[in-house]
């Protein structure tokens, strides 16, 4: 099965809610309703204990929730060791992984020839994705619902060592398959893989190429066995949404950590 998906198709996107909800048990309300007497009154008792704040009375408990939720969420999460998915695409020897702690943005690099291949994604979109409303059907279980796939944008850039420019895809990962949306060309290298807000701001003043589903049916795949042959394929397309949700509970029980380090110090 092809690991791309053109746009002239009609795709449904499902995923379920990931982005984290308030602390359980301790729900976040935000009152509209305070008069404006009992908002002043707030705010010069919040001045004159300000520099006591470290000491307040809702830091105990705002401490134990946070352990709470964090026991929780190690009870439910991978062991510390590699996931066996994981294992298994490193042991291919094709991507290396770059993950730095603390950070939302995760990058694959590999070299194909005379080529440089990089490819980038964020587990911010998996943190903001919307849960679908259904209905549950008769006799149907929780338990018996499919997997949900978390789409996760994914662009890709591809230089030569012995040519000038770059060519860069911007694509969506989902359910095993990258859809296209666009391949843009810069002639400057630097300029179509740096990571500034300086080279981004240039790169929106220039033209980023057609809508991949414009193209004619043979560019597109003939462009798909291209890209099949550097490795961007089923097997990367499954990889990144379970990187991307491994990472993000990664990430999420770090931040309790912290959080709570902080408030306990």
């Amino acid at each position: 099965m092809s690991a791309f998906r053109v746009l002239r198709q009609l795709t449904s996107v499902s995923s379920r809610v990931v982005a984290r909800p308030a602390l359980r048990g301790v729900p976040l309300r935000l009152s509209a309703q305070v008069a404006p007497r009992v908002a002043s009154s707030a705010t010069r008792a919040f001045s004159m204990t300000s520099s006591r704040f470290s000491e307040g009375s809702s830091d105990v408990l705002f401490s134990q929730k946070l352990a709470e939720e964090l026991k929780y969420e190690k009870e439910g999460a991978v062991a510390e060791n590699e996931p066996e998915f994981l294992k298994t695409f490193k042991e291919q020897g094709l991507w290396t992984i770059q993950d730095v702690e603390g950070n939302d943005e995760v990058t694959l690099s590999r070299k194909f020839g005379n080529e440089n291949i990089r490819v980038m994604f964020s587990i911010a979109d998996i943190q903001n994705v919307e849960e679908p409303e259904y209905e549950q059907e008769e006799g149907e279980s929780e338990e018996s619902d499919p997997a949900q796939s978390y789409p996760v944008r994914v662009s890709f850039s591809i230089t030569k060592s012995n040519a000038k420019g770059s060519i860069n895809v911007d694509t969506m990962c989902q359910e095993g398959a990258f859809v296209v949306d666009n391949i843009s060309f810069y002639p400057d290298a630097q300029l179509g893989t740096e990571l500034t807000a300086e080279a981004d701001w240039k790169r929106r003043g220039l033209y980023i190429g057609p809508q991949f589903d414009t193209l004619d049916v043979s560019v597109q795949e003939e462009f798909e066995k291209f890209l099949q042959e550097r490795g961007i394929n089923e097997n990367l397309a499954t990889l990144i949404p379970e990187y991307s949700e491994y990472k993000e509970q990664k990430e999420y029980i770090r931040w309790l950590e912290n959080v709570k380090n902080f408030v306990d110090a």
